[in-house]
């Protein structure tokens, strides 16, 4: 169920960013709604992890970035956020519950993991349906288990916007639809934001409220539809998608 604009929302207002005297980001404008899904897509070198990194306060940009709770009311919002996926080397051996102890607690991942961390560790995973990871090295999970045990680290504690950086990179196909199914489920029971940028186009129209085609610049902002069929998608990417967004010949 998409948000509504007369709720709580993320309004970003005229974002500029300039890193070493190039203009990485220009004019940028938009606003996501509680419980709204918004897929951010573009090129290679488009932007789209300056825009997340200004959005989380990482580097400086010009503009406005505000957001609102219901009433209008400004306020400093949780943000949770999953990085690209990183690599561990295969024979990293500390396990999930180690990594994630540590993530949360700063407990040293030489020692054993108390009752109660364990339990929290536990609770935290159950949100992703991960449960069972939980004694797995991290460096034998595939991308989508990965995928999982991050996702769980960002809902941790519960964030109001939740921003996920190529989530679907080195998952296959199957875990894709079981990660989207996730984040579907997460921002109904959370009542949360969700924003991601994703190369892959064929999930858009079954997940996302709204595309942003980004190319250092907000080239097209609109439903999965509008923007996959716009003139504009097709001259960046030099793609005609059918009607199910998949590439037609």
């Amino acid at each position: 169920m998409p948000g509504k604009p007369g709720t709580c929302r993320l309004q970003v207002r005229d974002l500029g960013v300039t890193l070493e005297g190039e203009s990485i980001l220009r004019d940028i404008t938009f606003q996501l709604n509680c419980r709204e899904i918004m897929a951010l897509i573009g090129p290679n070198g488009a932007g789209k992890s300056s825009l997340f990194r200004s959005i989380l306060g990482q580097i400086p940009y010009s503009g406005s970035i505000q957001f609102q709770l219901a009433g209008g009311y400004p306020s400093h919002p949780k943000i949770g956020y999953v990085p690209q996926s990183p690599s561990f080397d295969r024979g990293y051996p500390i396990s999930v519950l180690d990594f994630f102890a540590a993530a949360i607690s700063r407990w040293p991942v030489f020692l054993p993991v108390p009752g109660h961390l364990r339990d929290k560790v536990t609770e935290c995973l159950a949100r992703v349906h991960g449960e069972a990871l939980i004694q797995k090295r991290i460096g034998t999970l595939s991308g989508g288990e990965l995928q999982r045990v991050l996702l769980a680290l960002a809902l941790e504690p519960i964030p109001q916007i939740l921003i996920l950086d190529e989530p679907l990179s080195g998952v296959d196909v199957g875990g894709e639809h079981l990660l989207l199914d996730m984040l579907d489920e997460i921002r109904q029971k959370y009542d949360l934001s969700i924003l991601f940028s994703t190369h892959d186009f064929s999930t858009l129209r079954h997940y996302a409220d709204k595309v942003i085609l980004l190319q250092q610049a907000i080239l097209k902002v609109g439903t999965p539809g509008e923007v996959l069929h716009s003139p504009e998608f097709q001259a960046v990417f030099h793609l005609n998608l059918g009607e199910e967004g998949g590439c037609a010949q």
